[in-house]
This record gives C-alpha cells, sequence and structure tokens, in this order.
C-alpha cells in the first residue's frame, strides 16, 4: 500500500514526503564524508518498500526505524551510528522542551549512545550480527571488548566520586532489580581503595523486614520491591550513627529463609571512610533522610542493551534483567524461576514510581549490560519457559507473565547458544551465571 500519511509526535496526520527522508540520510552520510545523493535515494526508496510493505499510517518513529535498519542492512554503520546519534540528541532536546524546569532527565541519553556506537562498530546490534560472532567463533573478542567498555563506565564513576573530594561521604550505587549493583560496588570499592581512600560496604538488603511482616496477593506472593519494605527507621539511625561517628549493630538478613537472623555485627566506621550503599531505593528520600545531601553521592546503574531482535524490535532492558534475576533468585533466594517471573509485575511497578523517575538525579550512569550476555542466559533458561507457557494458557490472572514469556521466549529462540568459558570471573555476567570473583546475594 503507498504511503501517503504520517503521524507527527504530536498525533497530527501530515503528507508523507520522501524528500524529508532523502535529506536525512545525506546529512547523516556527510558528517562521516559521504555525499552520493543517488546511494541516497536509492537507500530512501528501500525505506519506502519496508514501508509500504507493513499496514496502518507510519508514525515518525516508524519511519526513523527503520531508515537505521537499512542503513544498518546495507552495511553502512558510520552513517547509521552519526544518524543515530543525531536522532538521539533531537530526542533529548525535545525532552529537555518539555521538562518541567529544573527537573532531571530520567532517560540516560549519553550511556545509549555509547552502547548504540559500541554495538554498531563491533556488528552486534542486530540478533542476526551476534549469532554471526558466536558462529564465526569472534565471541571472545566481543567479550573482552564488552568488558573492557564496562570497567571504562565503572573507572568514570569514581573519578567523578573522588572529582567531589571531601564534600562525599556516602556513595549510593543504585538501580532496577538485576542491574548489576553488587560488582560494581565492589569494583567501585577496589578502584577507591587503590586511589588511598578508605571504603567501608553497607548493604542495604540486610535491612528488609522479615517476609511475614509484608502482606501477601491472592497468589501468595510478597511485593518487598517498595523502599517501606525495608526498615527505613533503623536504617536512617545507622546512617545517622556513621555520620556522627558513632557504632552500631547492624542486622543480618537470610533470604532463603525470609527473615534477619538473631544475631548482628558491630560496625564502627572510620571517619575518613567513604560508605558504599548498594540499593534498590538509594535515590528515595526516605531511605537516607537523616544525612545531608551535600554528602550523597548517587550512581546509577541500568542493563542499556542496544539490540534489536529479529522482527527489528528493541530488546527490552527489562527482560535481560529478569533473566538474571530468575538466575540469581534460584541460586541465592530459593526460588523457582517460574515465581521470580510471576512476581515480577511488582519489580516493575517499584522500578515505575521509586527508580525511574529519579535518575536525573545520578552523579555517574554506569551501564551494566553486556551485548554478548543473552546467548549465555540462554543456556541456562531458554528450558523453562514451554513449561510456564502451558501451565498458564488461559489464566487471566497470569496474562501479564503470559505475555513476557511469549516475548522471551520467541527471542532465546532466536539466538545461537554460546559458551561462557571466556567470561571472566570479575565480569558483571558472573554475578548471576555464577563464578564471581566477588562476593553475591
Amino acid at each position: 500500500m503507498a504511503v501517503t500519511q504520517v503521524i507527527k509526535r504530536s498525533g497530527e496526520v501530515v503528507a508523507f514526503d520522501v524528500s524529508k527522508i532523502v535529506n536525512a540520510i545525506y546529512k547523516a552520510a556527510a558528517a562521516v564524508g559521504g555525499h552520493d545523493r543517488p546511494l541516497t535515494e536509492r537507500l530512501a526508496a528501500q525505506v519506502v518498500a519496508r514501508l509500504e510493505a507493513r499496514s496502518g499510517t507510519p508514525d515518525v518513529e516508524d519511519v526513523q526505524d527503520i531508515v537505521e535498519k537499512v542503513l544498518i542492512d546495507n552495511g553502512h554503520a558510520r552513517t547509521a551510528k552519526a544518524y543515530i546519534v543525531y536522532r538521539a540528541q533531537r530526542a533529548a532536546l525535545r525532552n529537555a522542551r518539555s521538562a518541567p524546569h529544573g527537573s532531571g532527565d530520567d532517560v540516560p541519553y549519553r550511556a545509549m549512545w555509547r552502547a548504540l556506537v559500541f554495538n554498531l562498530e563491533h556488528d552486534c546490534l542486530t540478533v542476526a550480527g551476534l549469532n554471526r560472532l558466536i558462529e564465526t567463533g569472534n565471541l571472545p573478542q566481543l567479550i573482552a571488548a564488552a568488558e573492557a567498555a564496562y570497567e571504562a563506565d565503572v573507572r568514570e564513576a569514581v573519578r567523578r566520586i573522588l572529582a567531589a573530594r571531601e564534600a562525599v561521604r556516602f556513595v549510593f550505587i543504585s538501580g532496577p532489580s538485576s542491574s548489576g549493583k553488587t560488582t560494581t560496588t565492589a569494583k567501585i570499592a577496589a578502584l577507591l581503595r587503590a586511589a588511598d581512600r578508605e571504603v567501608v560496604i553497607l548493604n542495604v538488603d540486610n535491612y528488609f523486614f522479615d517476609l511475614n511482616l509484608h502482606p501477601r496477593d491472592e497468589h501468595g506472593d510478597y511485593d518487598f520491591e517498595t523502599p517501606e519494605a525495608l526498615d527505613l527507621q533503623l536504617l536512617n539511625q545507622h546512617l545517622g550513627a556513621i555520620d556522627d561517628g558513632r557504632a552500631f549493630d547492624m542486622p543480618i538478613y537470610d533470604f532463603k529463609l525470609g527473615r534477619r537472623l538473631d544475631r548482628t555485627v558491630s560496625m564502627q566506621v572510620p571517619e575518613r571512610a567513604i560508605v558504599l550503599l548498594d540499593t534498590l531505593h538509594g535515590f528515595y528520600d526516605g531511605l537516607s533522610e537523616s544525612v545531608p545531601d551535600e554528602i550523597k553521592f548517587h550512581v546509577y546503574l541500568e542493563t542499556i542493551l542496544q539490540l534489536r531482535d529479529a522482527r527489528g524490535e528493541w530488546v527490552r532492558w527489562t527482560d535481560v534483567r529478569l533473566l538474571r534475576r530468575m538466575l540469581r533468585d534460584s541460586v541465592h533466594r530459593n526460588y523457582d524461576p517460574e515465581r521470580t517471573l510471576l512476581h515480577w509485575h511488582y519489580v516493575r511497578r517499584g522500578e515505575m514510581k521509586h527508580i525511574i523517575p529519579h535518575v536525573g538525579r545520578a552523579g555517574a550512569v554506569v551501564n551494566g549490560a553486556l551485548p554478548y550476555e543473552l546467548p549465555i542466559l540462554k543456556r541456562h533458561l531458554e528450558h523453562h519457559f514451554s513449561r510456564f507457557i502451558a501451565a498458564w494458557e488461559g489464566d487471566p490472572a497470569r496474562a501479564d507473565a503470559l505475555r513476557r514469556a511469549h516475548r522471551i521466549q520467541a527471542l532465546l529462540a532466536s539466538l545461537v547458544v554460546a559458551p561462557e568459558d571466556d567470561v571472566p570471573p570479575t565480569s558483571v555476567l558472573r554475578e548471576f551465571i555464577g563464578g564471581s570473583a566477588y562476593a553475591v546475594h
């Protein structure tokens, strides 16, 4: 069907103009030294052909998505990179114009750009490209490059912490579930110590209330994804004690038992030490209201996986984290992967309310995603999904989990299984698949 109209971001329907596509591609090509107008017009014609193969009136985002795919599929990686960066810059500008005065940006654009550029340069922006790397024996090189990129993010976060000098007393390593906070916290601690700074790690998970104190839903599941699942009063008392130089007794929480143990750990934090707090809810004001904001620093961690699936859709970051958590929960929390998937709606609700809106307050952003991880996670988890789907089909109470299961099953089915021998013990992925050089929980 011929494309005659396009839907703008405002919702307005306007006439479709192919010259805008030609000009956009030409400008991106010119930015990297290309000035072949006939080639630009041929590429624009491919974009139009793909649009015409679809049903319905496309919107601006549909058109731009297809431009990216056409450039990548035709081998114009440098032009695609320039186009993607330009597109992201325009999106950031629109977001800034529409945001209330003085508010932070809840989308980590710079980290997204870096991930896009990395995946373009390493031919792993698509499932097809990632599969080729595995099948041609080039996975070890991708693993090494991805680990180096993650380490560079961590080093930059530490540089920013140190740049604040004596002002920083508490560093919150925050982010949504299974983004890699434990490994990142350990790495930040090691780099700070190497810079001759004394460090104490405070595991906020120890301040969870016992599970039997939380309400249960109709399926017997607990919602422990909210800040109120933590003993905020006790935590604030202890943070105040640290700030005042007083000793305190830290609780110990056992996730397999779902309760605090009877014993505690006596803590006395040295006056000049930096305290690292690994927590979902570092941005939540009530978590640390007992200490002044000027001595806090926030590091935000997210799985910014820029990968297109076999249908050309972006893989959802939350699906990557869900797979990670399914593995972690089975080892460290005595949960069947099915239970983790059924609980995920609580995770997402808590993230959207208490984490994502506050990303703009972060002093540094670390990308905890690894572009090679899904083919490895497939080895551990793919066999579960047919069981989930068979059990939940036709059950309206499981509709949300069923949609996720179908989507992830299709994604994993499109990937080639990858070996994990070359994943180093210091990798954030080891936090979930096992063999980590750091203590995990």
